[in-house]
């Protein structure tokens, strides 16, 4: 009976340790998710160009994607859960960018910072930087749209094209 016994603890050792390792990939899967964005919010009060900064330390040479827009705005929304609901575009999205949200609203319409870019003509509004900070492209999302959501082809298009090789 000590034998079974032992290979009881055994297994249950075993099955504990293959919990934990799954919980530490679930942590590890959860790390690299939330390294999407450097803020899952539109700021009022943040300073964009502080962020980007930051988003530099913490992207891994990824791009920047600057996404501007505000909580005021619905297809910004849309975009948001876009990306939440559909992992591919996410996941894609996560390869290329590390997303900063930086605010534009009557109140704070980051008017110095944002200057520095064309002008957005909708949002949300994409501007793409290097993984230095410099400006490499504008791009609005009209186009990435469809019907009341995002073309999934388009989406992964997009990020595909800014990837770092």
């Amino acid at each position: 009976m000590r034998g079974l016994g032992a290979r009881r603890c055994l297994g249950a050792a075993a099955l504990g340790l293959a919990l934990l390792s799954a919980g530490a990939s679930a942590q590890a899967e959860n790390a690299t998710e939330a390294k999407l964005y450097l803020s899952e919010a539109y700021n009022e009060t943040a300073n964009p160009a502080a962020d980007v900064q930051q988003a530099i330390q913490e992207a891994d040479g990824r791009r920047i994607l600057l996404e501007v827009g505000g909580e005021w705005c619905v297809w910004c929304k849309i975009l948001d859960k876009y990306l939440e609901d559909n992992a591919d575009v996410r996941d894609a999205f996560g390869e290329s960018f590390m997303i900063v949200k930086v605010n534009f609203s009557r109140e704070h319409p980051n008017t110095e910072f944002l200057g520095a870019f064309p002008k957005a003509e909708g949002y949300p509004h994409f501007y793409v930087l290097d993984a230095d900070g410099s400006f490499l492209a504008s791009q609005g999302t009209a186009e990435l749209e469809e019907g009341k959501g995002y073309n999934r082809a388009r989406m992964l298009e997009f990020a595909e094209h800014w990837r770092k090789g």
